[in-house]
């Protein structure tokens, strides 16, 4: 039961489906949520800077996978879905969801530019009974500390003029069994009617709800799910690098221990971490706890490991050229996925973009494939260099010194792939039958070399 006048009737609103929903940020989160508000019945709408987005959404179009565009034109067709590039549109939603990209600065400080730009949008139209959510990934503190006064500016008051809430969002894209429907939404609200409120809005749209008691607790928990898989693939990748020195095969490894039914949950080593998440959220916790005196050692540990996993890859790849006696330098190196996970076009922060640095300023001659990106503009890595996609089913049989594979991509023919190149790394263990011109990361180096050296 909500307390105050506003909230009651705000949460009449929600109950019978009357409220205004609105999205800031329509990107793999925002589209996604406010799609689903409309499929709940309620009138939604998307705001963002970018026209080509709202254009789409505005013709019934979807640009992002997981989003039909069935979906998309149905809902335009019945008037629940609009987008607008004007922040006007605030003033009459009764929700607002922020859903804006969270990125680390060169320093790995919080880049919260965004959010501040969203909420200072929402103050400046802010009124008596609207809900505000939170969804950006951010560090402890964020909604209390600096939304909350940029709100409050306005001189109306948290839980009795107008309600706020975190949220943090928990998208998993490409993948086919949980998304926003059915991932269990954590809600924290700076009081109990911002809690009941937020609840009773996502109740409509998400099968299951988790309030806890504070935004500060449900910006944690979204830290910590992310670290917690950072940490983790931070130890399998300094177990790959301890098992390649000792001639063991850790996939072999990893596949063993995932017999225990109990106690042990599978991570694999890699080329190093990608995405929206896992590579930035846990910088946030640790700048946030050296704000706070504590230094979060694990976690800087993990980064470390992990962020130096694309100079190791060069390493393997300058090893396995040296066997088949051709130098880094002026050889032809394909990079098999820039995607920074399997079968999604998303490139940020993959470990490919580090990847295509390092081995541009050692003098290769770059080339890549990847279906979902069928262009890579030079300003989306640090060579500067346009590329655009090879077909690897039209490549003659060693027409490329070395190619690595990065993300594994289920489209791949990984039979052509090993036919196209005079040397393989598999940094993901994807083919499952490698030939004798196979290196695989963590996987005992020296006898795959043996093998090299007597096929050739």
């Amino acid at each position: 039961m909500v307390r105050s006048a506003a909230a009651a009737t705000l949460l009449d609103l929600i109950r019978t489906r009357r409220a205004k929903t609105g999205v800031i940020g329509l990107g793999y989160v925002g589209l996604p949520l406010v799609v689903e508000f409309g499929r709940a019945g309620f009138a939604g709408t998307g705001v963002d800077l970018d026209a080509n987005k709202v254009n789409a959404i505005n013709e019934g179009q979807s640009y992002i996978d997981d989003v039909p565009t069935a979906h998309v034109a149905e809902l335009v067709a019945a008037k629940r879905l609009r987008a607008t590039t004007d922040f006007e549109v605030l003033r009459e939603l009764d929700t607002i969801n922020i859903c804006v990209p969270t990125p680390l600065r060169k320093t790995k400080d919080p880049d919260m530019s965004y959010i501040v730009a969203s909420a200072g949008e929402i103050a400046k139209r802010l009124r008596p009974g609207q809900l505000i959510i939170l969804e950006s990934t951010t560090y402890p503190g964020t909604t209390d500390e600096l939304v909350l006064p940029m709100l409050e500016k306005s001189g109306l008051k948290v839980g009795k003029d107008f309600f706020l809430a975190f949220s943090p969002e928990r998208v998993d894209p490409s993948n086919r069994s949980f998304n926003t429907h059915n991932i269990p939404k954590v809600i924290g609200g700076m009081t109990e009617d911002c809690t009941a409120l937020a609840s009773a809005l996502y109740d409509g749209a998400i099968s299951t709800i988790v309030p806890v008691s504070s935004p500060r607790v449900a910006e944690m928990v979204k830290l910590l799910e992310n670290t917690f898989r950072a940490v983790n693939i931070g130890m399998v990748n300094e177990l790959a690098l301890m098992c390649d020195r000792m001639g063991i095969d850790v996939w072999e490894v990893v596949k063993a221990a995932s017999t225990k039914p109990f106690g042990f949950m599978a991570f694999y080593p890699g080329p190093g971490l990608g995405g929206h998440c896992i590579p930035v959220d846990p910088f946030y916790l640790s700048w946030k706890a050296r704000e706070s005196g504590f230094e979060a050692r694990f976690i800087e540990l993990a980064g470390a490991v992990n962020g130096a996993m694309p100079h190791y890859v060069v390493t393997l790849i300058g090893e396995a050229l040296n066997k088949v006696k051709r130098p880094l330098s002026g050889s032809k190196v394909l990079v098999a996925g820039v995607a920074y996970k399997r079968d999604v076009d998303d490139i940020r922060e993959s470990p490919a973009l580090d990847l295509l640095h390092l081995l541009h300023e050692r003098g290769a001659e770059l080339a890549y494939s990847d279906p979902f990106v069928p262009a890579l503009a030079g300003s989306a890595w640090p060579g500067g260099v346009d590329l655009r996609h090879v077909d690897l089913s039209a490549a003659a049989p060693g027409e490329f010194d070395c190619i690595v594979v990065v993300t594994d991509h289920s489209s791949f023919n990984y039979e052509h792939l090993q036919r196209a190149a005079k040397v393989v790394v598999d940094t993901r263990n994807a083919i499952a039958n490698p030939g004798p011109h196979v290196v695989r990361l963590g996987a005992a180096r020296s006898i795959h070399h043996q093998e090299m050296v007597a096929a050739n």
